[in-house]
């Protein structure tokens, strides 16, 4: 990446591709050559529309951090929205970029990818081996298909075409930036919610779905946004050594994980909540346990920066200072 590289960012305004922005800002890349398109001005779902921007614009890197996300009771509840809309996505961007001459591509994709059981930590090689959570398996089956866009065209058309496009699997994600609906949210910034709001209402105790005893990796998204920087901007040479091509995804992960009792606990810390933590069994778990195997970022040279206490902290400043009352009441 040089200072006058194009770069497009889809999903610019979502939790990652925000991080991705302030990271190539960091970096030194010019906001002029940073490309962006909120879904007002491009809905990437239209393939004519997505194809004209991409023949417009011809970046140089497309960084395609936009999906549909959202937690255990949004993908229950929606789960022909996040196949379809993901997978027309994805497949629109990836097919346009190469139509358009783009060499350099980085597709994230989601933990959720691999199986239900799959050994843990979760290797890479883990991919396809089993069945996935059920509550989540629209989701994780485009994900997969993104992946396996990629894959197959650089098989098709790496050789003859200069094509790399590759793919990072982050760990659950959070901080800046996230979506903290009541109930649409994922599980850090749902209980950030829910603990300020009882911590304001002087609630004696919060309820967690589920039984508390699952685990799970947690990773702030902007280490996340510094792992795709750099597995972008890898050397082919070193990102072949540690990949296939039929197995070129690389996980990003911190590298240990909690239980969500554990996590609750350190939410209600970090928010200043003194109440009773309470636990509702009759409520999904999810998956047992997420953590991911990231020996390849490790082996590449890559580490996360940020521990939970510190990353909930920041994740806690940036809600209170964009929060919106849900009632007048609210402060």
């Amino acid at each position: 990446m040089t200072r006058a590289t194009k770069i497009y960012v889809a999903g610019h305004r979502g939790m990652v591709g925000s991080a991705i922005v302030r990271q190539l800002l960091a970096g030194g890349c010019t906001p002029k050559y940073i490309i962006t398109r909120n879904n007002a001005e491009l809905n990437l779902t239209n393939q004519a529309a997505v194809q004209a921007f991409f023949a417009s614009e011809k970046p140089d890197q497309v960084y395609l951090a936009a999906a549909k996300v959202g937690g255990i009771h949004a993908n229950n509840t929606y789960p022909a929205d996040f196949i379809y809309q993901n997978l027309m996505m994805q497949a629109n961007v990836i097919d346009a970029a190469f139509r358009s001459g783009v060499k350099k591509l980085l597709f994230l994709g989601s933990s959720c990818i691999y199986p239900r059981n799959a050994p843990q930590p979760m290797s890479e090689s883990a991919l396809l081996t089993g069945p996935l959570e059920p509550t989540n398996e629209p989701y994780a089956i485009a994900k997969i298909a993104g992946i396996k866009l990629c894959e197959s065209f650089n098989r098709q058309y790496g050789a003859s075409h200069g094509v790399d496009y590759r793919s990072v699997m982050p760990t659950n994600l959070y901080g800046p930036g996230d979506n903290y609906h009541p109930t649409n949210s994922h599980v850090i910034p749902a209980l950030i919610r829910r603990f300020h709001e009882a911590k304001l209402s002087g609630a004696p105790t919060v309820s967690i779905w589920g039984s508390g005893t699952p685990r799970r990796e947690f990773l702030y998204v902007d280490d996340m946004a510094a792992a795709s920087v750099f597995v972008m901007n890898l050397d082919k040479a070193s990102y072949d050594q540690h990949t296939q091509p039929m197995q070129s995804h690389i996980n990003v992960g911190y590298g240990s994980d909690v239980t969500i009792a554990e996590v609750a606990q350190a939410i209600s810390q970090a928010v200043g909540y003194t109440g009773q933590i309470t636990y509702d069994p009759t409520q999904p778990d999810g998956a047992p346990r997420k953590w991911m195997d990231s020996g390849r970022m490790n082996a590449l040279g890559w580490q996360a920066k940020v521990d939970l206490t510190q990353g909930l902290a920041l994740a806690y400043l940036d809600f209170c200072a964009n929060l919106v009352p849900e009632h007048p009441s609210h402060p």
